[in-house]
C-alpha cells in the first residue's frame, strides 16, 4: 500500500487491491482481493465509493449509467469473470454485493490477512465476534432487483465519514486515483494481442485462443462461427426467458379466482421466522400485518387482507398458485432473524405473471427501530411498484397512533379475531383490546376495537341499550385520539345506520374507505348500511369487492353479499353463497339462523315453497322462540317495503 493511504480509517488500494479498515473502537481488517475475478468485484466497490464522494454523501449508487466501464472492468482486471453465458453481469455483481461480500466467515471474495481460519463446530470459519460479523454484514447495502441494481457502500454503518474513506492508485487519490486508474486499464485493452498472465484463474477467451490455434486465414471464418453460436444462445435465452410460449411457472391471468385489478394489486405473505425459537413468532407475524396495513392506506394499490395472506402462514408457497388463487399480480415474501435485540429480514418482491424477482433487499437493525424498518420496507415496495405520494399522503399513510411494541402486537391479536364476529372471539378481542389501552392510553386503534367489541357483543348481551351506549362512548374516545381512523369512522357509520341516519351512515361509510381504501372489513361493514338504505346494487360492488380484498373472509361477508344479490332479484347468485356459507356454518353456529333465514326468503320468492318450508323449520330447530315481529327489530330498512318484501317470504314458508 502507498505510505500516503496509511493514515485513512478506510483505505481502497487499487495498486495491491486491498481493503484497508482501520477505525477507530472498531475491528481492523486488511482484505486482500488476490485472483482477476475478486480484483473486479474490488473495482466495483471503488465505483461505488467515487461516485458517492461525486455526490458528497454516502448513498445508493445506481448501475445503470456505468454499463460501458464495468464492461472495461469486467474485460480488463477481472478477465471476463463477472460475467457468464447463464448470468449477466449486473446481475452477478447483485449476487456477490448481496452475499459473498458481507460474508466475512467464508469470505469468497477476498482473503482477511492477519487472521487465520480455526475450527467452529466441524466447519472453518474466521475467529470473528458476533459484533464485527454484524458490522462487516452492514457494509454492503444493495437495492433494485437482478436488472435495476443501486448499491451502496454504507460506510456509516461502522461509523465512518465520506472523509476516512480513500481510493488509492499509483501516487494518486480519490478522483484523481480512479481516473488513472481507469486510463491504465483503457490504454491495456488498446494494446494489440495482449498476452494473457501466465497465473491467471480465467481461461483464454473462445476468440483469443481460436487466434492462438488457427491460421490467420481461418482466423475470420471462426470469429464469425462464434459470433453466430452466442446470438444463438442468446436468442435461445431471450425465448425461454420471455416468449415461450405456455410457461408454467408463472401465474395466468386468465385462471385467476378473482378478475386482476386495473392497479398493481400485492400480497403480504406471512414472513418466515428464521430464529428458531417459536415466541419469536410475534415479529414475523408483526411485520406482515404493518407492511399490509400502511399499504391498505395507499389507494393506488389494491392489496390482499392480512388474515387472507395468513391462510398461507407454515405452507410451502407456490408463488403462481397464490397469485392466481388471490388475484394478484405482486407477491411479498421475506425472512425474520431476531438475535440479541438485533432483526435482520429479507424481504423480496415477485410479479408473479412473469416470475420476475422486482425487488428484494437485506436488512439489519436493532429491535427497537422495529417500526421505522417496516416503514422502509414499505416505501421500497411502493416506490418499486411505482406509486408516488405527496408528502400529505406519506404523514397520512405512515401516521402511527403508537409506538409501544406490545400494545400493538396486542391490538393486532384483537383485530384479527374481532373480525370473526363470534361469540368466543369477539369476547377474546375485548380482554387484549382492555389490555392494549393499559398499555398506552393514547392508542386510538386499540379503543376504536374495544368500541367495536362492545358494539358487537349487542346482538347476544343481555343489555344491547348498554353495550351500545358504551360502544359510542369509546369509539368517540378513539376519534379524539386520531379523527382521520377508518375504523373508528366505519363504525361511526354503523352508529348512524342503527339510529336510523342513513344519509350520516352512508357518508360515513364512503369517508371510511376513502382513509382505508383497501381495508375489507370496512367495504364489508358498508355493504351493510347500503343494503338497509336501499342502494342494492352499490351494496353488491362493496360485498364483491370485500371478498377479492379478503378471499379467505368469515361467513358474515358471504352472508352480506348473498343478502344484496337476493335484495336485487339475483336469487341464483344468492343462494349459492348461501350454500358456501353452510358447511362453516355448521361448525361456526352463529351463522347457522341467518343462513337459513336467506334461504327460506330465496325459496319462498322463487316459488320453490316446499323447499323454504324445510328451511323455516330448520330455523325454528335452531330458536324455537323465533318470532317474525322480534326479527323485524333487528332489520333497521329505510324503505318499510323492503322489511315487509322479506316478512312476507317468511309468512309463505310458514314463520310467524
Amino acid at each position: 500500500m502507498a505510505e500516503n493511504a496509511k493514515p485513512h480509517p478506510i483505505t481502497i488500494d487499487l495498486n495491491q487491491f486491498k481493503i484497508h479498515v482501520a477505525l477507530k473502537n472498531r475491528i481492523q481488517l486488511t482484505l486482500h482481493f488476490n485472483s482477476p475475478s475478486r480484483q473486479f468485484y474490488l473495482s466495483v466497490i471503488a465505483l461505488v465509493a467515487n461516485e458517492m464522494k461525486k455526490q458528497g454523501k454516502i448513498t445508493s449508487i445506481p448501475l445503470e449509467g456505468h454499463h460501458d466501464l464495468l464492461a472495461l472492468l469486467n474485460e480488463t482486471i477481472g478477465g471476463s469473470a463477472g460475467s457468464s453465458e447463464t448470468e449477466p453481469l449486473l446481475s452477478r455483481i447483485y449476487r456477490k454485493w448481496q452475499h459473498a461480500l458481507p460474508n466475512l466467515e467464508e469470505a469468497p471474495l477476498f482473503v482477511v490477512l492477519g487472521r487465520k481460519k480455526g475450527y467452529d463446530e466441524g466447519g472453518k470459519a474466521y475467529p470473528f465476534t458476533e459484533s464485527e460479523k454484524d458490522s462487516w454484514a452492514n457494509l454492503f447495502e444493495y437495492k433494485g432487483s437482478h436488472e435495476n441494481v443501486r448499491l451502496k457502500f454504507a460506510i456509516d454503518k461502522i461509523g465512518a465519514t465520506l472523509d476516512d474513506v480513500v481510493i488509492v492508485y499509483d501516487d494518486s487519490l480519490n478522483a484523481d486515483a480512479w481516473e488513472k486508474f481507469i486510463s491504465s486499464l483503457k490504454e491495456k485493452k488498446a494494446e494489440p494481442d495482449r498476452a494473457v498472465p501466465e497465473k491467471s484463474e480465467i481461461a483464454a477467451p473462445l476468440v483469443q485462443r481460436e487466434r492462438m490455434l488457427l491460421p490467420s486465414r481461418y482466423r475470420w471464418a471462426a470469429l464469425i462461427a462464434v459470433i453466430v453460436v452466442v446470438l444463438g444462445m442468446v436468442t435461445l435465452g431471450i425465448w425461454k426467458v420471455y416468449l415461450k410460449p405456455g410457461r408454467g411457472d408463472v401465474a395466468s391471468i386468465g385462471k385467476m379466482t378473482f378478475p386482476l385489478p386495473d392497479k398493481p394489486s400485492i400480497v403480504v405473505l406471512p414472513f418466515v421466522n428464521m430464529s428458531g425459537d417459536p415466541k419469536q413468532e410475534f415479529l414475523c407475524d408483526g411485520l406482515t400485518e404493518n407492511i399490509t396495513t400502511v399499504l391498505s392506506m395507499i389507494p393506488e394499490l389494491f392489496v390482499i387482507a392480512r388474515n387472507s395472506a395468513f391462510e398461507y402462514k407454515g405452507k410451502s408457497i407456490d408463488v403462481k398458485k397464490v397469485a392466481e388463487k388471490l388475484g394478484v399480480r405482486y407477491v411479498l415474501e421475506g425472512s425474520v432473524q431476531k438475535s440479541s435485540g438485533r432483526i435482520r429480514i429479507t424481504p423480496q418482491l415477485i410479479d408473479a405473471t412473469s416470475g420476475h424477482h422486482i425487488w428484494s433487499e437485506k436488512y439489519d437493525t436493532e429491535i427497537r427501530d422495529f417500526f421505522a424498518l417496516s416503514d422502509e420496507v414499505t416505501r421500497n415496495i411502493a416506490v418499486s411498484l411505482q406509486i408516488k405520494l405527496t408528502e400529505g399522503e406519506q404523514a397520512r399513510v405512515f401516521y402511527r397512533d403508537t409506538k409501544n411494541l406490545e400494545a400493538w402486537a396486542l391490538a393486532s391479536q384483537a383485530n384479527d379475531l374481532i373480525q370473526r364476529f363470534t361469540k368466543e372471539d369477539v369476547a377474546r378481542a375485548k380482554e387484549l383490546a382492555e389490555q392494549a389501552v393499559k398499555l398506552d392510553p393514547q392508542y386510538g386503534f386499540a379503543w376504536s376495537l374495544l368500541a367495536w367489541a362492545y358494539f358487537d357483543e349487542t346482538g347476544w348481551c343481555e343489555s344491547p341499550e348498554e353495550y351500545f351506549k358504551k360502544a359510542v362512548e369509546l369509539n368517540r374516545k378513539a376519534l379524539t385520539l386520531n379523527k382521520d381512523l377508518f375504523c373508528a369512522i366505519a363504525m361511526l357509520g354503523s352508529i348512524h345506520l342503527w339510529q336510523r341516519q342513513y344519509d350520516q351512515a352512508i357518508e360515513m361509510g364512503r369517508r371510511s374507505l376513502e382513509l382505508g381504501p383497501n381495508f375489507a372489513v370496512s367495504y364489508a361493514a358498508f355493504a351493510i348500511t347500503l343494503n338497509y338504505a336501499g342502494k342494492f346494487d352499490e351494496a353488491i360492488r362493496m360485498g364483491e369487492q370485500a371478498i377479492h380484498l379478503h378471499p379467505f373472509c368469515p361467513p358474515w361477508y358471504l352472508d352480506t353479499l348473498a343478502t344484496s344479490y337476493r335484495m336485487a332479484g339475483r336469487y341464483q347468485d344468492a343462494v349459492a353463497l348461501y350454500r358456501q356459507i353452510l358447511p362453516r356454518a355448521r361448525e361456526e353456529t352463529f351463522y347457522l339462523l341467518p343462513t337459513h333465514i336467506g334461504l327460506a326468503e330465496v325459496y319462498s320468492e322463487t316459488g320453490r315453497v316446499e323447499e323454504a318450508r324445510t328451511e323455516a323449520k330448520e330455523i325454528l330447530r335452531i330458536a324455537p322462540s323465533f318470532s317474525l315481529e322480534n326479527w323485524s327489530k333487528t332489520q333497521p330498512f329505510r324503505d318499510a317495503k323492503h322489511l315487509e318484501k322479506r316478512l312476507a317470504a317468511l309468512r309463505k314458508a310458514g314463520l310467524k
